[in-house]
């Protein structure tokens, strides 16, 4: 479970979050809200990206301030911007770089990145430059380079933003199918309907907490 208490955050004198407080247990939660809402800010508390200027975030436990390392050894993140996660030249190095960090196996490694490779056929580029992928591609380079440390939860920061319609349809298949526990921040309404629960952000305070079918016309009404 992931928890925030009395949480608040602000960069200098800008309140972005505004004294949160919630528990996170379904399998798949949305997180709506326009620009400048504190979608983003939450997204990367979930992890401990950022510790808040005041109150707690735990996940299972785990504070986020004092147990950032565990905390994101059990939470991955993949970014919108699929390039800012790819750090390694080939396919098959980067796939395996977070494991190779956690000092994990080299044989456990190995079986470890071919597994998540073949799930999300990624096979064929195992050994050809990351950067020469399209931008779908990388997307699910992105998400099996989180997907293979196996966290117990998983959140995206608008992961459909850059696709087109076919890359879009992949990756909102993926997380349909993860069994880890995902929470995904989009604008994309069409894609969060299925999903168990939806939170509207506005000006750092969550506005609507409710079922897909209840929270997001709700949202939609709100936008006038």
């Amino acid at each position: 479970m992931i928890e925030l208490r009395a949480v608040t955050h602000a960069y200098g004198d800008r309140a972005v979050l505004r004294d949160l407080s919630l528990s996170i247990r379904e399998r798949r939660v949305a997180i709506l809200g326009g620009n400048g809402s504190g979608k983003s800010t939450l997204a990367r508390m979930l992890n401990g990206l950022i510790v808040p200027s005041s109150g707690v975030v735990t996940v299972d436990g785990l504070d986020t301030r004092t147990d950032g390392r565990a905390v994101r050894q059990r939470v991955g993140f993949v970014f919108q911007n699929p390039d800012v996660q790819i750090v390694y030249p080939t396919v098959e190095e980067d796939v395996g770089f977070g494991l190779k960090a956690r000092k994990v196996a080299k044989d456990e490694i190995a079986r470890r990145v071919t597994t998540v490779l073949d799930r999300y056929n990624l096979t064929r580029y195992r050994h050809q430059p990351a950067h020469q992928m399209s931008g779908g591609e990388k997307q699910l380079l992105a998400i099996a380079g989180v997907l293979v440390l196996e966290p117990a939860h998983v959140v995206f920061d608008e992961p459909t933003t850059l696709l087109d319609l076919r890359n879009r349809r992949t990756v909102i298949q993926v997380i349909r199918e993860l069994p880890q526990k995902a929470v995904v921040v989009t604008h994309d309404l069409d894609m969060v309907m299925d999903f168990d629960r939806a939170l509207v952000l506005e000006e750092g305070r969550i506005v609507i907490d409710d079922v897909p079918a209840v929270a997001v016309p709700a949202y939609v009404a709100r936008l006038g």
